[in-house]
């Protein structure tokens, strides 16, 4: 296919688009799959740093489309990703405007509380939503992501957040994706990396480019990733009250089997999964997680009901 083929609508794709104002104005987008149903918790996907919102189309739809429990099910595109509009300022680019961001667009839908299904960056923002509006959540999935970030995977990150070089089309993007992440995803067949270049490129002037701005990159810059980031435990223990569930990709250079452990430490009631063959962060398409996920967010509605 050429860098030209038009992209279905998204109601052809199963979603409705909602565009929202951050508290600075900016403009925010958000995925919309299914119908909000009043007995049942919603769902809020949060991607990681340098993606979108259509990392969860597998997961969003199979949620949404469920015959048993319908749930509505929202994905969120951060400022300079995807469709949300981009910062004129990359030091915005940050943990907690992101945070403010997302209780902005949790307010104007007046959705509380739901379960949050964070991937990476996004766990990161579910565990500070935590901290900071504990009422807003009844369930977390951390998607490769824990309160100890390993240095090595941040560093990897680092070395092609903004700096991708630019396909003709999106099978050279393919290929650009499959040097980048072929040892942490080995089992990805051609049309899986096909999928993975549509979901991390776009068309823009007649140019395939990332999506997302790359002075998303600057916003790095400043990281001394020489020393280690200071822990997150105080935001993971605001989650004691509700159900968690941490999915590891079994390649992962970023979520450690010892964080793993540590976690469980402290929460003996945790629901890990691990992915064979998938490294960070997990694609959350394959249908036995799929349908962990599902029983999981079952569990929260169970979970919220008994503390009400």
């Amino acid at each position: 296919m050429d860098a030209t083929t038009a992209a279905p609508s998204p109601q052809q794709a199963g979603y409705t688009s909602h565009f929202l104002s951050a508290p600075d104005g900016l403009r925010l987008h958000v995925r919309s799959y299914g119908h909000r149903v009043a007995s049942s918790l919603p769902v809020v996907c949060l991607h990681g740093l340098a993606r979108t919102s259509a990392d969860f189309h597998a997961l969003a739809t199979a949620l949404a489309g469920d015959p048993a429990e319908p749930r509505w099910v929202l994905a969120l595109d951060y400022r300079g990703r995807g469709e949300s509009g981009y910062d004129r300022n990359y030091n915005h680019y940050s943990l907690p405007v992101e945070l403010g961001d997302l209780i902005a667009v949790l307010t104007a839908l007046e959705i509380a509380p739901a379960v949050f299904i964070g991937t990476s960056r996004g766990g990161l923002i579910a565990m500070m939503l935590a901290a900071a509006r504990p009422t807003l959540i009844a369930g977390v999935v951390l998607n490769d992501i824990g309160p100890v970030i390993e240095q090595k995977g941040l560093m990897r990150i680092k070395s092609y957040v903004g700096k991708l070089p630019t396909p003709r089309d999106y099978d050279e993007g393919a290929d650009i994706l499959r040097r980048l992440f072929g040892a942490q995803f080995p089992k990805l067949n051609d049309a899986q990396w096909l999928a993975f270049a549509r979901r991390s490129f776009k068309e823009q002037d007649g140019r395939v480019v990332p999506n997302y701005d790359v002075n998303l990159a600057k916003s790095l810059a400043t990281a001394d990733f020489e020393r280690p980031l200071p822990p997150l435990w105080h935001q993971f223990d605001a989650l004691a009250r509700v159900p968690v569930m941490v999915v590891r990709g079994a390649n992962s250079d970023i979520l450690s089997p010892g964080t793993v452990a540590a976690m469980r430490e402290r929460r003996y009631d945790i629901d890990v999964a691990e992915v064979p063959d998938q490294g960070h962060a997990p694609f959350l398409a394959e249908p036995d997680l799929l349908h962990r996920i599902a029983n999981f967010i079952v569990f929260c509605e169970i979970s919220a009901r008994q503390h009400h």
